[in-house]
C-alpha cells in the first residue's frame, strides 16, 4: 500500500494517508504562519523537516481564518530542501483549492470574514531523503486585514 503525505499550508499541515480513498490522512506536522511578511517586518519563515519515501505524496493544504475589508490576495512562498541543499520553491493560492472542508464565508457589505480548509495541490516525492519545508505568507496591502489562523 502506497503511503501518502499530506502538507498543509495556513497552518500547513502534513499528514499521512493509508489508503486511496483517504480525504485528509494523519496530521503529522503544522506550520503556523499566522502572519503576514511585509516591507515593514523580518520575513517571518516557519519550517517543518520530514523523512521521506520515495513515491510518498504530499498534499498542499490551506487552514484560514481571517477578516478584511474590499480585497486581499494571498499567496503561500513554500522553499524546499533535500538533504539540506536548495530543492524547489513554488507559491500557492490558499484560496484556490479543490477540495474545501468547513468553510464559511460572510460578505457584508464591503467586511469579509472567511473560514475554511482547502486543498490546493499535490507534490509526488521522487526520492529518499531528508526534506524540509519553509512556508511564508504574503499579502497584497490592506490595512484592515487580520489573521487569525494561517
Amino acid at each position: 500500500m502506497t503511503k501518502r503525505l499530506s502538507l498543509l499550508a495556513l497552518p500547513i499541515v502534513i499528514a499521512v494517508l493509508l489508503g486511496c480513498g483517504a480525504l485528509m490522512g494523519e496530521e503529522v506536522a503544522r506550520l503556523s504562519i499566522n502572519q503576514v511578511s511585509t516591507d515593514e517586518n523580518q520575513p517571518i519563515v516557519k519550517e517543518v523537516s520530514l523523512d521521506l519515501k520515495k513515491d510518498d505524496e504530499i498534499m498542499i493544504w490551506s487552514d484560514m481564518d481571517i477578516e478584511y475589508e474590499g480585497n486581499v490576495e494571498f499567496r503561500f512562498i513554500i522553499t524546499i530542501l533535500k538533504d539540506g541543499e536548495h530543492f524547489g520553491e513554488f507559491e500557492i493560492d490558499p484560496t484556490d483549492k479543490n477540495i474545501t472542508v468547513g468553510e464559511m464565508k460572510t460578505c457584508i457589505m464591503e467586511k469579509t470574514e472567511w473560514r475554511f480548509s482547502g486543498k490546493n495541490t499535490e507534490l509526488l516525492i521522487e526520492e529518499n531523503a531528508h526534506y524540509t519545508f519553509k512556508g511564508m505568507l504574503v499579502a497584497s496591502e490592506n490595512p484592515t486585514l487580520k489573521v487569525t489562523k494561517a
